[in-house]
């Protein structure tokens, strides 16, 4: 008989069920009133955020968009079990943890506009702009992770990948590295069942894609991505771990995509609608609603006028954005290379003398 010579296990983690209800211990923050409350108006605000986007996409005032619809507890959670020092490497959809840590409404519309001006965060040196390129960021948060270790920095870094991400191999070598030098990184699989029109049955055969971090010797734990208070549990032990010096989380978060991969996509074509409509029965804004509102937290009166209050923010937003100009065509040429080559030198004074040449500049 052979012998067994190691196993392995992946806890999973809920705190609160779709309807809100309580299923198992709660963390240290849901006795934090302020937090708890402050947490749900930021995945209000993240929300009501998303919607204009897509509403800006649709009107031609904005370009291609990637919607955060269902997912803004996660990001919250993440956003919010961070300090300002750390460092977040995300997608191209974690809008609730960037606006929570100080990225601009308008810096976002600015890059989905067009505008690379919006990846220059004017409030959040730390965080690095979004990776459209599938599992690069995750690499770049094992690298930051070995800096901070060598600096001696009491930092974390943390990358968001998707499902999909985490076929990559990038994702591997990421969670390799950090595995062998025990880097302070954690890495959140946004689990949403779909890369684009991809699901997830068809990208691997593993039962969870928190297992994959077994591989690398590192721990790997499934979370309700859903469940706020599940998603603080389950990072603030992952920081914790990291910032105490033992080493790298993989955190596989399932959630879903309620909305389109993209406003290029249309989902319905390869998603059935009772598959959608069991996702909005457990999306995640109704389920801490009900928490909060019976144990008296949060009133519709309150909502409303946190509802308006958002909007306002959200249209000055829309303001700056449309008021904000083009970008000099020179910097299409002095962001990349510290001396610009003689080839390109020669273009960028071309075009620079073929817009003084037409009028209007």
């Amino acid at each position: 008989m052979p012998t067994i010579v190691a196993h392995f296990d992946v806890p999973f983690v809920r705190c609160l069920d779709p309807e809100g209800r309580v299923v198992d211990d709660l963390p240290a923050v849901a006795s934090d009133t302020e937090a708890l409350r402050a947490m749900f108006r930021a995945i209000l605000r993240v929300r009501l955020f998303d919607a204009k986007a897509v509403a800006l996409q649709r009107t031609g005032q904005l370009g291609t968009y990637a919607s955060c619809l269902g997912h803004e507890a996660l990001h919250v959670g993440i956003g919010s079990a961070l300090r300002p020092e750390d460092a977040f490497f995300p997608t191209y959809r974690e809008y609730g943890t960037q606006l929570w840590r100080g990225v601009r409404m308008s810096e976002i519309l600015l890059f989905w506009g067009g505008d690379e001006r919006g990846s220059a965060f004017a409030d959040q040196p730390h965080d690095f702009p979004w990776a459209v390129p599938i599992g690069t960021q995750t690499l770049h948060a094992s690298g930051a992770a070995l800096a901070f270790r060598l600096r001696r920095e009491p930092r974390v870094a943390l990358a968001t990948v998707g499902d999909g991400g985490t076929s990559q191999g990038d994702f591997y070598e990421a969670m390799n590295a950090a595995g062998v030098w025990s880097l302070p990184v954690i890495f959140v699989v946004v689990n949403n069942r779909w890369a684009i029109s991809v699901p997830l049955a068809k990208q691997t055969a593993a039962q969870t894609l928190a297992q994959k971090a077994i591989a690398a010797g590192i721990p790997g734990v499934q979370v309700d991505g859903n469940d706020l208070l599940a998603v603080r549990a389950v990072l603030d032990e992952a920081v914790a771990r990291a910032r105490r010096g033992e080493g790298p989380t993989v955190i596989e978060a399932l959630t879903y995509r309620l909305s389109d991969h993209t406003t290029a996509d249309d989902a319905r074509r390869y998603r059935g609608k009772e598959e959608v409509e069991r996702a909005w029965a457990e999306e995640p804004v109704v389920r801490l609603r009900r928490f909060l509102v019976e144990r008296g937290l949060w009133t519709d009166a309150e909502e409303k006028r946190w509802t308006e209050r958002c909007q306002e923010e959200i249209e000055e937003a829309v303001r700056t954005y449309l008021g904000t100009g083009t970008p000099p065509l020179e910097d299409i040429f002095d962001h990349t290379f510290a001396t610009l080559p003689a080839g390109l030198a020669a273009q960028r004074a071309e075009a620079l003398a073929a817009r003084e040449s037409t009028p209007h500049g």
